[in-house]
């Protein structure tokens, strides 16, 4: 994408905010960093990482209100502080998931107002999960988390919105050549896809479509089903084969098909060779993988 719109909510905006340069807090917040171990959880620092982790997960830190007189108004306006902080951070991190893949950018304007719209609404709603208060140092910390997939999460709104609105869908999803080679003979049975896209330029979005070497469309939201699409999202994002086989698995995949990324159309557009394109057509012939979105992408 050339322009990368980020969006500042005015609602959200407070002065003096502090982002996030790696997966835990402060250490000012001890506590805080033992329940992100305990719960296996990390602090999201890039949409690409929101994909990987299905959930987006932002820390903010406040400071009391000047005219805060007592003990207990210090914290209550150090908290309200760090909530409208971390609200604006979240808000960032949602815009940069809506716009982080070419395949949603075609009209700036109209991708301007969907997720302008989309994430006011989704950060109005979000839920803070860890709440922390340093006496000594003044200062509070507050933590909110979203799920990426799942009816609730962030991408089945943006799906909803995307898809069920005629002119986005053609304005956003351009009609592409279809591949339909004739399906050739294979003697496995392959219930999914792992793509590996470790030796390409590639990254995860909201809509990733697989194309032939000769720019013909393999997989894309059109071939999978729109309860599964809304559910699950296009597939699953790992940073390694093993780590997609078990993330497969769990979507009842056990023989899944794996072949390498020969090319990017776009960050967010794959393409394989016309060999392994027949493959994947044939396999997904006989097992309609596709449809349940059965497919992983393995990043660098």
């Amino acid at each position: 994408m050339k322009n990368l719109i980020f969006l500042v909510l005015s609602v959200f905006f407070i002065t003096g905010i502090v982002f996030a340069q790696d997966d835990r807090v402060s250490s000012t917040f001890e506590k805080a960093n033992e329940w992100l171990q305990k719960n296996n959880l990390s602090i999201t620092t890039s949409p690409e990482q929101a994909f990987l982790n299905d959930y987006i997960l932002v820390a903010a830190e406040g400071l009391p209100s000047a005219t805060a007189k007592t003990p207990a108004q210090r914290r209550l306006t150090a908290e309200r502080a760090a909530t409208v902080n971390a609200y604006r951070q979240l808000a960032e991190i949602l815009e940069g998931v809506a716009v982080v893949g070419d395949t949603l950018v075609k009209d700036a304007e109209l991708q301007y107002d969907i997720v302008r719209t989309a994430v006011t609404g989704f950060v109005k709603g979000a839920q803070i999960v860890y709440k922390e208060w340093n006496p000594q140092q003044e200062v509070a910390l507050v933590i909110v988390k979203v799920g990426m997939s799942g009816p609730k999460g962030f991408a089945s709104l943006m799906y909803e919105k995307i898809l069920r609105d005629p002119k986005v869908k053609e304005e956003i999803i351009e009609p592409q050549p279809q591949f339909k080679p004739k399906p050739v003979a294979i003697e496995e049975r392959y219930d999914g896809l792992i793509i590996d896209a470790t030796e390409v330029n590639f990254r995860p979005a909201l809509i990733n479509r697989i194309f032939t070497a000769k720019g013909e469309i393999l997989y894309d939201p059109s071939k999978i089903s729109q309860k599964v699409l809304v559910e699950q999202g296009c597939g699953e994002y790992t940073n390694s084969i093993e780590k997609a086989k078990a993330a497969l698995e769990k979507r009842g995949v056990k023989n899944p098909l794996i072949v390498k990324a020969s090319a990017t159309l776009s960050p967010s557009d794959i393409q394989v060779s016309d060999e392994d394109a027949v493959k994947i057509y044939s396999a997904n012939q006989k097992a309609n993988f596709f449809a349940s979105a059965k497919v992983a992408f393995v990043l660098k």
